[in-house]
């Protein structure tokens, strides 16, 4: 039931409705967000979320419903009205200059001015700088873009909507991309902007972070809200079980792993990165089929450039790659892709997807050889369609009909499961899976692990690259620490603890005691 509409509320979206055609993404959705707090909404893969904070951001209109800030009912129809109305959004996709620096990049379009005539760039990093200093923030206003982590770009984009007066501050996802370390990090500076009297909406799937930083809850599922809950007051089992319908099993079930033949063989590898800096040095691993072997590891320590030296994107400057015994080194993706290599990436709109195609013609990306699917010149588009509508209905991809749509218009988590089931669909001999549930909630990341266990127990060599130190130590058999380029110690699953993992990560030394 909505609240009473009240000055004591930073935004109120009541009665929300929005359809995409015949498809309503949102029904009659109540939203309450108490000024000076830290509320989050969660939901599954396509509920709506997103969606919901477009409305209210201006980037969509609501078929039906109302906006209240601060008491007073207002229509935003664009992101300036949103803007002017106090809301800023940091999107789950950075909207960065790559060539500008941080200073230009968050005065971009709000520019102070020397007489209304040029550009006051000096008074504009001041104000860059105090805003920094203010939230600890801790961003080189000089540096460019393109030179600082995925954790600092997030915090130019905050920046950003601090420079243009946000006092409800939007983020959609704010830690898929993010280390430990560094949700860490962000969640401390959510909560110095919520002592400074603002407000912040988070979308998450990530229940851990929900119980870290949020006061309040609201579950949407299929477009429609189910409950708002305090925080403090219930568990991520409940929060679970709330979002998708049913009881979620957080940890996986699995058989021991019973590994055939070395399929992945990787000796004496090194390969450099962008400053040409060795990244890779002296790297050694062998998966086995019927395994899932895990690389834990800080980001930054290698993980990026080894698997552009699998799967070709860059050349190895010393050692081998093999699969089931044919060297695979300094050839091409293609001939990776041909001797049985399927590789879910890390970066799913960039190395995944194009988005500008339609979800049928990326499902079939890596099929236009297939003679099922290539008879002569052209694609059977009959095959096409069929074999996508299987994979919808198998990753439960959302909406149902998602086939003709270009795949940039599916929310991240719903292309990640475009990409998983393209790539498993494959029938690899060796699977690589980099941060495969990255934006996906509790019940997708269930099925991606139950997938990955089911692929081992066909035979199938899997190699698991995640920050996520619990996926790592659920999912493996094999569990390899990954530091400086290369790999420290290997350990059996049950062999170790979350505690000297992350000391290994951090380029300690482990005794056995």
């Amino acid at each position: 039931m909505a609240a009473e509409v009240s000055s004591g509320y930073a935004v109120q979206m009541h009665g929300i409705t929005k359809s995409f055609g015949s498809f309503y993404a949102l029904t009659d959705v109540d939203l309450d967000v108490k000024k000076g707090t830290i509320h989050s909404i969660l939901g599954e893969n396509g509920a709506g979320k997103s969606t919901l904070m477009n409305v209210l951001y201006g980037l969509y209109q609501a078929d039906s419903g109302r906006i209240y800030i601060n008491g007073q009912e207002v229509n935003i129809k664009n992101p300036t009205a949103a803007i002017e109305h106090g809301i800023g959004m940091v999107h789950q996709h950075f909207m960065l200059v790559d060539t500008f620096t941080v200073t230009q990049n968050i005065v971009l379009g709000s520019e102070s001015t020397k007489g209304g005539i040029t550009l006051d760039m000096k008074k504009a990093r001041q104000a860059v700088v105090d805003l920094v200093e203010k939230y600890g923030l801790e961003v080189d206003p000089d540096a460019l873009i393109r030179d600082i982590t995925v954790s600092m770009q997030q915090r130019v984009e905050i920046l950003k909507a601090l420079y243009r007066g946000a006092e409800t501050l939007i983020l959609d996802e704010p830690t898929a991309v993010l280390t430990e370390q560094e949700i860490d990090e962000l969640i401390q500076i959510m909560k110095n902007l919520v002592k400074d009297g603002k407000t912040i909406i988070i979308i998450t799937h990530k229940l851990k972070e929900i119980q870290a930083s949020s006061d309040v809850c609201t579950i949407i599922r299929r477009g429609h809200r189910i409950d708002t809950v305090p925080v403090r007051g219930v568990s991520e089992d409940e929060l679970a079980e709330k979002m998708v319908g049913h009881a979620v099993k957080l940890v996986v079930d699995k058989t021991e792993a019973k590994p055939g033949d070395v399929v992945l063989d990787i000796k004496g590898l090194y390969a450099k990165n962008d400053q040409k800096l060795d990244a890779v040095k002296d790297f050694n691993l062998q998966v086995r089929a019927g395994e899932i072997v895990g690389i834990a590891g800080i980001d930054g320590n290698g993980q990026k450039e080894l698997m552009q030296a699998v799967n070709n994107l860059i050349p190895a400057s010393a050692g081998t790659i093999s699969i089931s015994g044919v060297e695979i080194q300094n050839k091409t993706p293609r001939f990776g892709i041909d001797q049985g290599m399927s590789i879910i990436p890390e970066d799913r709109q960039k190395e995944g997807l194009v988005l500008n195609f339609s979800v049928y013609e990326n499902a079939i990306l890596e099929k236009y050889r297939d003679p099922n699917f290539n008879p002569g010149f052209t694609i059977d588009r009959k095959k096409m369609m069929d074999f996508t509508e299987g994979l919808i209905l198998q990753y439960d991809i959302r909406p149902d009909d998602c086939g003709p749509k270009r795949a940039g218009g599916l929310s991240g988590g719903n292309q990640q499961k475009v990409i998983i089931g393209r790539e498993i669909a494959n029938d690899p001999k060796l699977l690589i899976a980099i941060q495969p549930t990255r934006g996906l909630d509790v019940g997708a990341i269930e099925t991606v692990h139950k997938t990955l266990i089911r692929e081992r127990d066909k035979g199938v060599a899997v190699l698991l690259i995640s920050y996520e130190l619990d996926e790592v130590m659920n999912v493996s058999d094999r569990i390899a620490v990954m530091y400086d380029g290369h790999i420290q110690q290997i350990f059996k699953q049950g062999t170790v603890d979350n505690r000297t993992l992350g000391l290994l990560m951090a380029g300690g030394s482990y005794d056995g005691e």
